[in-house]
């Protein structure tokens, strides 16, 4: 019988919550799905607990960029918004 990887629930989470990121990414959801299951599949044969921690830490620092990336989206279509709607007032 083969024994379980402890960190494999790390690695599904963070597949997960990558998936779920990767909705709402500027070149689509299919593209950013599709690289996300290259990435995985590249590094599904590693066994070094260290390496793994090391790429769920990797995922972990993906995730925060994407956080950073819409909410910068989100902040400039804000305030193209209303900064239009100042001008209009003026």
């Amino acid at each position: 019988m083969k024994m379980a990887n402890p960190l494999r629930g790390e690695v599904l989470t963070l597949y997960k919550n990558l998936l779920y990121f990767g909705r709402e990414y500027p070149k689509g959801a299919d593209y950013f799905k599709r690289r996300l299951k290259a990435a995985f599949l590249k590094n599904k044969d590693v066994k070094d607990p260290e390496k793994i921690r090391q790429l769920i830490a990797r995922g972990e620092f993906v995730i925060k960029e994407l956080e950073a990336l819409y909410f910068l989206r989100k902040y400039r279509a804000m305030k193209q918004r209303y900064h239009l709607e100042d001008d209009k007032t003026k």
